[in-house]
């Protein structure tokens, strides 16, 4: 990008640390709901002999230092919690319900039965006093190694998964990239906050980016690598990427498995989980989906290519408010 750029690397990392990044009160209070949750849990799953608690992990954006602030305060925070059971009568469908009937247990007569939600694979808990959501997976536990086990859909569906590899899987980037790596992840997840607000259907999961920043991590584009210590630029490169691609080449990760070990797939989007060869992560995605993502990183594109080339500072924050928002301001 030719010229003076009024919004540079130094502008969008204020930006990040002020606006995007979980303050440290939030996360010492996010790390002591967490705890709470995690030390009241253990009892109640043991007053239940349905399924024997093995081990509690850490997971998510927390654990990968990848969170961003929630709008309206707190942050989230997740929770694997590995299960195991030698009984072969117990429904593993009823898993997540289960589940919530032991997180309700935790907190009893202090919040309602709206606050603890069921979705695909986890039990949400609404802490409305700090605004702090904490999901909480259940993962069935078979004594392989890595922390590895499935997770339970609602329809009682297998879904292989490991904390411990997903987390390896990002801090091999993470250190070889350096700080820059997991902060330019959580303004692209800005963005796609943002993006939501005006857009409710679109779809567009924080895993997804994360993959996309690691596939670009390790490949470049355009003959040029990530440029994750230069934040306009690696942006740029990301939103380039889903435009001219269409988000239609399959992205395969070789860290714990063969490319060819992955299972064909026809779906609108295919982002392959680095742990399990069989899980297209985007794979719920559907054609018109995969349109109105494209759609708004076009739209995003041509604000910051504008903004590079904009005659005052104004002009330049005005086309990146069209990623972050009203609350972003440059120096």
């Amino acid at each position: 990008m030719a010229g003076e750029r009024h919004v540079d690397h130094k502008t969008l990392k204020t930006f990040a640390e002020n606006k995007i990044n979980v303050p440290g009160p939030e996360a010492a209070e996010r790390r002591r709901q967490v705890n709470h949750l995690r030390q009241r849990l253990e009892s109640h799953i043991a007053a239940h002999p349905a399924f024997d608690l093995v081990k509690l992990r850490a997971s998510g954006s927390t654990a990968k230092f990848t969170a961003i602030q929630r709008r309206g305060g707190g942050s989230d925070a997740d929770v694997a919690a590995y299960l195991r059971t030698a009984d072969p009568a117990v429904d593993e469908a009823t898993l997540l319900d289960w589940l919530r009937e032991r997180c309700i247990e935790v907190y009893g007569d202090t919040k309602v039965a709206d606050d603890f939600k069921i979705s695909q694979h986890a039990v949400g808990i609404t802490l409305r006093a700090s605004g702090l959501k904490i999901d909480v997976a259940p993962v069935l536990y078979t004594g392989e190694p890595d922390d590895k086990g499935y997770l339970v859909t609602r329809q009682g569906t297998r879904v292989l998964t490991s904390v411990t590899q997903h987390l390896k899987f990002i801090e091999k980037r993470r250190k070889a990239a350096g700080p820059g790596y997991a902060e330019l992840i959580r303004l692209l997840k800005g963005w796609i906050r943002q993006s939501k607000l005006h857009d409710p259907d679109l779809r567009c999961k924080s895993f997804l980016l994360e993959l996309l920043v690691a596939h670009l991590w390790e490949s470049g584009w355009n003959g040029e690598k990530l440029q994750v210590d230069d934040y306009p630029r690696a942006i740029e490169q990301v939103l380039s990427y889903i435009v001219r691609t269409g988000l239609q080449t399959p992205v395969v990760f070789t860290d714990y498995y063969a490319a060819d070990h992955v299972t064909p797939s026809h779906d609108a989007i295919q982002v392959w989980d680095p742990v399990n060869p069989d899980n297209n992560v985007a794979g719920t995605y559907l054609e018109a989906d995969r349109l109105r993502l494209v759609d708004h990183a076009n739209t995003a594109l041509e604000a910051i290519v504008w903004a590079a080339c904009a005659p005052t500072k104004g002009d330049a924050n005005d086309a990146w408010r069209e990623l972050f928002g009203p609350t972003f301001q440059g120096a």
